[in-house]
């Protein structure tokens, strides 16, 4: 890694991609939404975030606020879906990235 202007080593932040799967994030986002995601990336209430529930299911939701150690993961349609209204706080090693833009159908930035 090059090192960065203050000396310390350069942060690269791993991009990935990620789908929607589902209705719980409608309006925001439809199944079929290809999203540009940055693993690693600061959470921040009110980001869109991919996840991981404790029992395995990977999931696209909105971090609503932080609860102990973990987020609280809303979808932005209440009446679709699972979020931690039904499991709980997600905790901070299992929420993976943050959703930086739709790439398609219409690349917008989340």
């Amino acid at each position: 890694m090059a090192p960065e202007a203050t000396g310390g080593p350069a942060v690269r932040r791993r991009v990935g991609l990620a789908v929607v799967r589902g209705d719980s994030m409608r309006p925001t986002l439809r199944p079929g939404d290809r999203l540009l995601v940055a693993y690693g990336a600061r959470v921040r209430p009110g980001r869109v975030v991919v996840a991981r529930f404790a029992d395995g299911t990977v999931v696209v939701k909105r971090a609503a606020e932080r609860r102990g150690s973990g987020w609280w993961l809303l979808g932005d349609n209440p009446d679709e879906g699972v979020d931690s209204r039904h499991r709980g706080a997600v905790p901070d090693t299992e929420v993976w990235a943050v959703a930086r833009w739709r790439l398609w159908p219409r690349p917008r930035r989340l």
